[in-house]
């Protein structure tokens, strides 16, 4: 059995002050901040052509039939020269929101006139200029098109591609690719390749009248991969009664601007749902040039779901919404409330309740600003009259739940009886309602735990940080001995915008700045995924002005301290130290913490499917399939099961059954209350989790883990512990594999992966403990 906090012996050779100790404390040099596609291993798609003059018309109508035929789909596209007409640069880019022009560099336009020198004259430079296409070095998958060609048909079986160079056949009745669409990967974008291409273009050995193709062909002696076009490209010259062709002007028409208007205006007509980069590039001129109020709300929310609220706002602003058109007013208040204009978020929303269609969401967000507010009552009856309208809304159901429970663990926001206050520390943190994230649960008992056994009401006072800071509630911290903010991923900008502080502790600067008391900022992480952002500069102010504030300044990672000083001035970035997570260090703060004697054959399967995008991008299918080969596999092992943190996570056992059979029972982490959570984590025998906590609550408990990696934070993690083994991207091309086999590893050697879990957290604690000697000196 292991001791408390207060009994347990130093883990360092040298007590607190030792080495893994010192580190922490001292100063630390700024550190590079990898990509956050390094660390996920997300996939870099870019579509390529090369184009010259007499290309150009080509390529604005395969942009046009791109975003007609494949509206969700948005990727880079490299547009790769060796000079342009003017006024080209600003007509492809009016049609494609992510166009790179790459001018090739003089070196490479002498050897494109060198191969068609080798050729004999039988064709010009420009032909083998889709050969430039092997030199990107800056995307891992890169699909080249022919400005022959249009789309008229899906591309997924292009964008899904992982293995091999792909390539359509050159021409009915012959062997070798063409260069009409080729599908690139990261192994032939290499110098060693594009050698290969040099070497037979330059020999001049090549079919002659096949210009780049015949390079290619001769340079893979027959490796490709046949692609299939039909159905997903045409030429511009079929004819249009024939299946699969697509009616598009070739050529520029007269006048550009009305061609390009009507484009947007047949693009914003298309049914069904739209990548957010073209939906924004393309509806908010069509917006300004009609003032068409359903485009503006369609394009408001796409806004809203990336986060970029105040864009939102702008938008919906600039058109005249007619009182009865409910669903603009509810996108319009939404947007509102997500910059703290509350009462002009009121007014929209109120219009909105009068749809019966719009009536229950509109009722769950009033309610929402009501609770924020600190008004329980207001927002009980709001969350009422939504039930009344769909008895079935599960926000309207969970604010009512919520204000039912009050703010902190267990429901209470203070102690049941009389208390000094002078005694107690205030808590900001997300306390999670009934029904929410399972590892969000146990954060906030976790970090009061780090700061001694007495976890509960008599000793700590609730601030929740998503109800806004107001007088009241500064004055109720100012009678406390110290403010702690933490732990979680606070620093994120959309699971509960406000416009205060634009992270999740929603308080304004001026409140900051009044509080009186000590602030200590303690194990939080900087959550923003690959593809997402902080767009404006009132995070960097906020995060500012709480460096400035605070006595200490702990993050949970060494990821996000890299992060967070990039956002802070030189001056402030010694402040900022490694506080791990306290859930990482669970068995040497939960008082009386017996490991268990045996383990459930089991392994714990966690999937997370927020911001799904983001996460998978176009590899879901991959993923899915991988995974499911490897739970037959791991399943001889021990029964694995699905452990939902949230009830959204158990889409990973009904996708699982339906696209392969694969059947798995559903632990429901969510109704689980913190004691619960740790035991089922403590008896296990591994955890395979996607989400932050998935990992480090089984590994605080000692159970080994292994990552499924769609999120930084993840690798953040297994760097700090110097495990990046105990990772798997979620975009790994041999997923199954590397799962299987580091699963298995840790399986077959379940005694040694348990000590190892306790000798990494033994450096974690000895951070923990020295941080907490320092934090006793501050007042905590």
């Amino acid at each position: 059995m292991s001791t408390t906090p207060h009994d347990r012996e130093p883990a360092g050779p040298e007590g607190p002050a030792g080495p893994e100790a010192r580190s922490a404390a001292a100063p630390e040099a700024p550190a590079p901040v990898p990509s956050a596609a390094a660390l996920t291993g997300k996939r870099r798609i870019a579509f390529a052509a090369w184009v010259d003059a007499d290309r150009l018309p080509g390529l604005l109508s395969l942009l046009r039939s791109l975003a007609l035929t494949n509206q969700t789909v948005c990727e880079d596209f490299l547009v790769l020269h060796d000079g342009l007409p003017e006024g080209a640069a600003a007509r492809i880019a009016a049609l494609h929101p992510r166009a790179q022009l790459r001018c090739v560099q003089p070196e490479s336009a002498a050897r494109l006139a060198s191969y068609a020198k080798a050729a004999g004259g039988t064709a010009e430079p420009g032909e083998y200029g889709v050969l430039e296409a092997f030199r990107v070095r800056d995307h891992d998958t890169v699909i080249v098109l022919d400005t022959a060609r249009v789309a008229c048909g899906p591309l997924g079986r292009l964008l899904t591609l992982r293995r091999g160079l792909a390539a359509a056949p050159y021409r009915a009745g012959e062997d070798g690719p063409g260069t009409d669409v080729l599908v690139l990967q990261r192994e032939h974008l290499t110098d060693a390749f594009c050698a290969r291409l040099d070497a037979v273009a330059l020999d001049g050995g090549h079919p002659r009248g096949r210009a780049a193709a015949g390079v290619l062909a001769a340079a893979l002696d027959g490796e490709f991969v046949p692609l299939d076009i039909d159905g997903v490209f045409t030429t511009v010259d079929q004819d249009p009664g024939e299946p699969g062709a697509v009616s598009r002007e070739f050529g520029e028409p007269e006048d550009a601007d009305e061609a390009d208007a009507g484009f947007r205006a047949e693009f914003m007509a298309l049914p069904g749902a739209a990548h957010h980069d073209l939906l924004v590039h393309f509806g908010t001129p069509h917006t300004a040039r009609t003032g068409d109020v359903g485009c503006a709300r369609r394009v408001a929310a796409s806004h809203i779901a990336a986060g970029e609220y105040q864009d939102a706002v702008d938008l919906l602003g600039s058109v005249r919404i007619p009182a009865d058109d409910a669903w603009p007013h509810e996108v319009y208040g939404q947007a509102l409330m997500s910059v703290s204009r509350d009462d002009e978020a009121r007014a929209h929303l109120r219009l909105a309740t009068a749809s019966p269609n719009w009536a229950p969401p509109a009722f769950a967000r009033l309610a929402q600003i009501a609770w924020v507010r600190g008004d329980d009552d207001a927002a009980r009856e709001l969350a009422l009259a939504g039930l009344d309208a769909d008895p079935t809304h599960r926000p309207c159901r969970q604010m009512l739940l919520r204000t039912a429970a009050g703010d902190g663990p267990a429901g209470q926001s203070d102690a049941p009886e009389p208390v000094d206050r002078r005694e107690q520390l205030a808590h900001v943190a997300f306390y999670m309602p009934q029904q929410g994230n399972a590892g969000d649960k146990v954060l906030p008992e976790a970090v009061r735990l780090a700061f001694g056994p007495d976890a509960g009401p008599r000793r700590w006072h609730s601030v929740h940080a998503h109800r806004l800071f107001d007088e009241a509630a500064l004055e109720r911290v100012n009678s406390r001995r110290g403010l702690v903010i933490g732990g979680g991923g606070l620093f994120l900008p959309d699971t509960m915008p406000n416009g205060n502080s634009a992270w999740q502790w929603n308080v304004p600067d001026d409140l900051l700045e009044r509080i009186e008391v000590p602030i200590a900022v303690y194990a939080v992480g900087f959550n923003v995924f690959d593809g997402q952002s902080y767009r404006h500069d009132r995070f960097r102010t906020a995060l500012r002005r709480l460096a400035e504030r605070a006595v200490f300044f702990g993050l949970r990672n060494h990821g996000s301290i890299a992060q967070v000083r990039r956002l802070l001035p030189p001056e402030l970035h010694d402040k900022v130290r490694f506080q791990p997570c306290p859930t990482t260090v669970t068995r040497h703060l939960v008082p009386g913490w017996t490991d268990p004697e045996r383990r459930d054959e089991t392994i714990l399967l966690n999937a997370a499917y927020d911001r799904a995008g983001l996460r998978f991008g176009h590899d879901y299918g991959h993923f899915l399939a991988e995974l499911a080969s490897s739970i037959r596999t791991l399943s001889a092992h021990a029964e694995v099961r699905c452990v939902a943190h949230t009830v959204e996570d158990e889409r990973i056992a009904y996708d699982l059954r339906r696209e392969h059979g694969v059947t798995m029972p559903v632990v429901p982490m969510y109704d689980f209350d913190n004691d619960q959570i740790r035991a089922t984590y403590a008896r296990t025998k591994l955890v395979i989790g996607m989400r932050g906590h998935a990992g480090m609550v089984p590994f605080g408990c000692g159970t080994p883990v292994i990552s499924l990696i769609s999120h930084p934070k993840m690798a953040y993690f297994l760097a700090d512990i110097e495990r990046p083994e105990w990772g798997v991207s979620v975009h790994d091309r041999d997923l199954s594999a590397h799962l299987t086999d580091r699963a298995t590893a840790l399986l077959l050697n379940h005694d040694a992966a348990v000590a190892d879990v306790h000798e990494r957290q033994r450096m974690l604690w000895g951070v923990t403990q020295s941080n907490a000697a320092t934090l006793r000196t501050l007042g905590f």
